[in-house]
């Protein structure tokens, strides 16, 4: 089973780890294209005007140029650390067991605009760059789509996709795989289901979360289903997409902790 996760804007600084060695990253058959991004990330650097249209930053985030300066030698941390927000911090990897933390290492991954795949495990420095960012001499979706498509082919058992549309865009799921892409709907007092908006990147870190500490492995989308289901969970398919159905809450993002089940 491969869980993939969408990156996160929000990143924390500092880290523990060296400095980026991308022959360390797994998927190494992304090296060459991570390479690519990575000169082309340092060519709009060189231009801080540019890197604050590129990269779409407002009056309060010109610092971000600054981080991308400083990928080469700035220090790393897990990619499940790094990333903040919503969606991780309902995720929660801190407070994983050391058993769960060495399995959402070996399980989830992380679709990084810069660096394409990587392992929830893998040292990576805090960066800026979006999906739609616009780099020089380089679309992104043209560099990651075909060689982010073969990787997740190489990968075993079945894949759950919790990304972004744009992300997903970037890698899109191989049509040889058995895969999932996770829509998070919810069901209002009424009975009626409707997309899910604030509350559809916490609802995606929770079952993220559950799908490692159960320790359970799935080698098809049939055999996903029937676990969340026998977790509780309101899960249904319509074709390629499972659809998760979470009660609609109103209140502080939390509540969503107690009801998602």
């Amino acid at each position: 089973m491969l869980i993939l996760l969408p990156p996160s804007e929000t990143k924390n600084d500092g880290g523990d780890g060296g400095t980026l060695e991308l022959a360390r990253l797994q998927f190494p058959t992304l090296t060459r294209t991570r390479r690519a991004v990575l000169r082309a990330v340092a060519e709009l650097s060189k231009d801080r005007e540019a890197s604050i249209r590129a990269l779409k930053l407002g009056p309060k985030q010109h610092a971000e140029v600054d981080r991308n300066r400083a990928l080469r030698r700035a220090p790393t941390m897990p990619a499940i650390a790094l990333y903040s927000g919503v969606l991780y911090d309902a995720f929660d990897a801190a407070s994983l067991s050391p058993l769960e933390a060495a399995r959402a290492h070996e399980v989830v991954a992380v679709h990084s605009a810069l660096f394409g795949l990587v392992s929830a495990g893998d040292s990576i420095p805090a960066y800026r760059l979006s999906f739609d960012s616009r780099l020089p001499g380089m679309t992104l979706k043209r560099a990651w789509a075909a060689p982010v498509t073969a990787a997740l082919d190489h990968t075993s058992g079945v894949i759950v996709d919790l990304r972004s549309e744009g992300y997903a865009a970037l890698g899109p799921l191989p049509a040889t795989k058995s895969s999932v892409y996770v829509r998070v709907l919810a069901r209002d007092d009424t009975g009626r289901i409707r997309a899910l908006n604030h509350f559809n990147k916490q609802a995606k870190g929770l079952f993220a979360r559950a799908l490692v500490t159960s320790g359970a492995d799935f080698g098809d989308a049939a055999q996903l289903l029937d676990w969340a289901r026998s977790e509780g969970y309101e899960v249904g398919m319509n074709g390629h997409e499972l659809e998760l159905v979470v009660p609609a809450v109103t209140g502080e993002p939390g509540s969503l902790m107690a009801t998602l089940r």
